[in-house]
């Protein structure tokens, strides 16, 4: 029994970023009897006194860091910001508390970070990964800055907050999902080093006013340093309100939806009153010596942004790719350099499509003079400056833990020899309910998998290529299924006539990684450059389509031939149509002759296409929806129920809630259900649901439904557009929203310069 207690304890497959428990030494505490303090006095001639900064250091700690130095260890130190991203937090935390040592996980709602990095100072290879948004990677580095640590440990990202523009900067991606934490701890453990600017904001007042001519706002900004970037005007504005409201009301902000619906009021509110539109009247700005204020008054901008990262408003490229301009260099984190941009409502508005704004300068130094009261923000912390001098330099360069594209977690792609020249891998999809229902049980969730088809591709693809591959691959089915007709294969082993599955993918899903012991889970899309094909699978691939509907003649029988796309060895002969045909000809799939059958036919651009409700869940669900009920909807839904029904006046779930303008409906129905609900029009009036809601000037309902794809210009049965309808119902701000949307949307991609 003594032999086994004494055995050592190896610490498992992260032993190289555990912080061992022989370096946790406990403090005494100290005794305050008569007896202790003669003793004490007894002993001072022989043991040297600790000094008082000693003293004061290990105050009220229970316990201080001898580390023993390793080549082989990076200690890992986590803070977790429990009240980003909902309840992840929390669970993050306890999951980091179960795989490492508790002593090296904090709680920042307790306690701030300087505590424990103080205590953590003087351990070697030290590296550090910060659990929320992009405040709580400032406001470690703001610690690290105080502290002066030599050398000063990186710090790596894992993004639990809403816009988490530095995390996908550093390829940690838009937001966690489900990624299991050990793998995580390997991506901190061989992450790259790179450096990230970090810049100074000093502020005083403008001189060339006089103090009587100041108007109201505060003197300072809420931050004197900045990571990401610094704006002012209309992105300012509408942060301002949603801020101001939040400290007036608490209360009302205690969810991500509502949060984001209260965002799009405020944009939409102050676009409609151009509250933004003088800012370049009441500025000047020098960059090195460079005036552009005549450049900005003659375009007009209403948000100017000085960024220090590519990423903006939550994963947006505001600089894109100069390409060909040679005035300007690609925009790098590391270069010393500011990049200036000035956006008027249309180029911002463009954003979202790949577009970016007016690039003014790229510069080392800036001098922002004001001349009235202007909202800014400084990463994300807004508030209304009073007219003032701000000047902004580099302040210095912090180490930061970049995610690398890693083939360690696949021992064959160590070697390049044994990466096989071509895979032969299929594609199945799964439903977000059977995932949510079967992600624990790995064989339940491979069975209920609907197979796509396969997929040749090279042994060293990337999840980024790969997504083409199956986005043609889906195309190559649209086209053999004809359409709106439903393609039967005759299955050789029973004589039964299958049907082949034509529901397109929606443009949501998202690759799931199948190689972890337990479980499967998702991969963020903005990660899939860093992951290759044969990381997450040898022999079949699983994609999560969260608006797939579940049907009993779905997928490919184990009988029927598959639809097979093949990566050629360039990329232009894969566009060419004849080597296409070649392929499915090769495949077998060209040689069947389908069997069309008209009464198959599901029209789901109109209202006749629906079900009436059939079971006790159906009924229930409709009710929750007439009834503006969200959590009996949810329950119902997850009970069973189906979306795709029509109440007794044919219209859609999807019609119903955005008549009545219950947000909250729209946006679950429009997250749950097909995507075919969008634009589908009611069979009496030919009205969709973005007509619907113009008629009963819903704002708010417009703004979701018009974010979420909703077509602008499809009419109903009168001829009449959305905008016609809210024109008509006497509401010409919303009309003049709906028009400025539509010429948005007529923007191709092809013509707006984004990064590669």
């Amino acid at each position: 029994m003594l032999h086994h207690i004494e055995e050592p304890c190896s610490l498992g497959a992260h032993a190289a970023v555990i912080v061992p428990p022989t370096w946790i030494i406990k403090v005494k505490k100290p005794q305050n009897s008569l007896k202790a303090s003669n003793r004490k006095k007894k002993r001072t001639s022989f043991k040297r006194k600790a000094s008082k900064r000693g003293a004061e250091e290990n105050k009220g700690r229970p316990f201080v860091i001898k580390p023993i130095s390793s080549p082989l260890m990076k200690p890992l130190l986590v803070f977790v910001n429990p009240k980003s991203g909902g309840n992840q937090g929390t669970k993050v935390l306890q999951m980091f508390m179960w795989y490492l040592n508790p002593r090296q996980v904090f709680d920042l709602s307790q306690e701030g970070p300087k505590d424990a990095l103080e205590l953590y100072r003087k351990v070697p290879n030290l590296r550090i990964l910060a659990c929320g948004g992009d405040g709580t990677v400032g406001w470690i580095l703001s610690i690290l800055d105080e502290l002066q640590l030599s050398p000063q440990p990186p710090v790596g990202v894992l993004p639990l907050g809403t816009g988490n523009d530095l995390a996908r900067t550093l390829n940690w991606g838009g937001g966690y999902t489900d990624e299991p934490v050990s793998k995580i701890l390997c991506q901190v453990e061989d992450g790259t080093i790179v450096q990230l600017d970090r810049w100074n904001l000093h502020v005083e007042r403008n001189p060339d006013l006089p103090p009587e001519e100041l108007e109201d706002g505060v003197c300072k900004l809420p931050l004197n340093v900045f990571n990401n970037y610094f704006s002012l005007g209309f992105d300012a504005h509408v942060t301002l309100e949603f801020h101001e409201s939040r400290e007036a009301n608490p209360e009302k902000f205690n969810s991500r939806f509502r949060n984001k619906m209260f965002y799009a009021g405020a944009a939409f509110s102050d676009f409609l009153q151009r509250s933004s539109r003088d800012l370049s009247k009441h500025v000047k700005v020098v960059c090195d010596g460079t005036d552009l204020t005549p450049k900005i008054q003659e375009l007009k901008f209403q948000c100017i942004v000085f960024l220090n990262i590519p990423r903006y408003c939550a994963g947006t490229m505001p600089w894109g790719n100069p390409g060909d301009h040679h005035d300007f260099e690609p925009q790098r984190h590391d270069d010393g350099y500011i990049e200036v941009i000035g956006f008027t409502m249309a180029s911002l508005a463009a954003l979202q499509v790949g577009g970016h704004g007016e690039r003014l300068h790229q510069c080392r130094e800036v001098m922002l003079l004001t001349y009235k009261s202007i909202p800014m923000q400084v990463d994300g912390e807004p508030c209304r400056l009073a007219p003032a001098m701000i000047r902004i330099s580099l302040r210095n360069q912090a180490n930061m833990v970049q995610k690398s594209k890693r083939r360690t977690s696949m021992p064959l792609l160590n070697d390049p020899q044994s990466v096989p020249d071509r895979l032969r891998i299929r594609v199945n999809k799964i439903s977000l309910q059977d995932y949510e229902g079967f992600h624990y049980d790995k064989e339940k969730l491979r069975e209920a998998s609907i197979p796509l088809g396969i997929l040749v591709v090279r042994g060293d693809c990337d999840l980024e290529t790969c997504r083409m591959y199956i986005d043609r691959l889906q195309e190559d089915l649209q086209s053999v299924s004809s359409g709106s007709q439903r393609v039967h294969y005759q299955d050789h082993e029973t004589s039964l006539p299958r049907a082949l599955s034509a529901q397109r993918l929606s443009p949501r899903w998202c690759f799931l990684d199948a190689t972890s012991a337990d479980r499967f889970y998702r991969i963020d899309r903005s990660q899939e450059h860093l992951h290759f094909v044969m990381e997450i699978s040898q022999d079949e691939i699983f994609i999560l389509d969260p608006d797939m509907v579940l049907s009993q003649q779905a997928g490919t029988p184990p009988g029927m031939p598959d639809l097979v796309v093949e990566q050629a060895s360039g990329m232009t002969d894969w566009w060419n149509p004849a080597l296409r045909k070649r392929m499915l000809s090769d495949s077998g799939l060209g040689m069947i002759t389908p069997h069309y059958e008209d009464s198959d036919l599901t029209d789901f651009s109109h209202s006749r296409g629906l079900q009436s409700p059939v079971s006790s869940e159906d009924h229930a669900i409709l009710q929750a929806v007439i009834a503006g009920d969200l959590m009996k909807l949810i329950e119902s839904y997850k009970n069973g129920g189906s979306l795709l029904i029509q109440g007794p006046d044919h219209c859609s779930l999807l019609h119903y809630a955005a008549k009545t303008g219950n947000g909250e409906i729209v946006k679950y129905i429009l997250d749950h259900g097909p995507s075919e609900l969008l634009d589908m029009a009611d069979s009496e009036t030919g009205e969709t649901a973005l007509h619907k809601a113009a008629c009963q000037r819903n704002r708010a309902v417009c703004q979701l439904l018009v974010d979420a794809g909703a077509s602008l210009r499809k009419t109903d049965s009168k001829g009449k557009t959305p905008q016609d309808r809210a024109q008509q119902a006497g509401d010409p701000d919303l009309a003049a929203y709906l028009e400025s949307r539509q010429n948005y949307k007529i923007i191709g991609h092809e013509d707006l310069e984004t990064a590669v």
